[in-house]
């Protein structure tokens, strides 16, 4: 193999570089960086089996990234992670089908109601302050009501 910074071989600079970035996705996941990992490892281990120059390393580590992000994102795109509560991050479709209380009046289809300790915007018919009214969506931060 061929030497490359004060010593050290390629190929374990790649396997370093994967395990470093295998940690980084532990530590602050995002389905991204694990992608890298791979390109980087799979980089390494082809170095040590083909003695190859550092730039044609580099470009087989940029090929093999772009294709293991690539084959990632398609994955998961086609293979959804099914969650126990698919609303989690989306407060507007867990408040379907909700009663609130309108605290500013719904006047040509805008006002504002109380949700918990919160107030938010409202679209819907006309209401006054103190009526009930329904969410039936949101869009937005806007809450989307009818009548109770």
């Amino acid at each position: 193999m061929m030497d490359w910074i004060n010593g050290w071989d390629a190929d374990w600079f790649w396997l370093v570089a994967g395990v470093v970035l295998a940690i980084a996705e532990i530590l602050v996941p995002g389905f991204f960086m694990i992608w890298l990992a791979a390109a980087a490892i799979a980089t390494g281990l082809i170095a040590m089996l083909l003695p190859i120059a550092m730039p044609l390393q580099i470009l087989l580590f940029a090929v093999l990234a772009v294709a293991a992000v690539y084959a990632g994102r398609r994955w998961f795109a086609l293979n959804p992670i099914e969650s126990s509560d698919p609303k989690l991050n989306d407060r507007g479709a867990r408040l379907v089908g909700e009663t609130v209380t309108v605290v500013e009046a719904i006047s040509n289809g805008r006002g504002r109601v109380k949700v918990g300790d919160g107030v938010w915007i409202a679209k819907g018919p006309d209401a006054a302050v103190g009526a009930n009214v329904r969410v039936t969506g949101s869009d937005g931060s806007t809450l989307l009501v009818e009548d109770a």
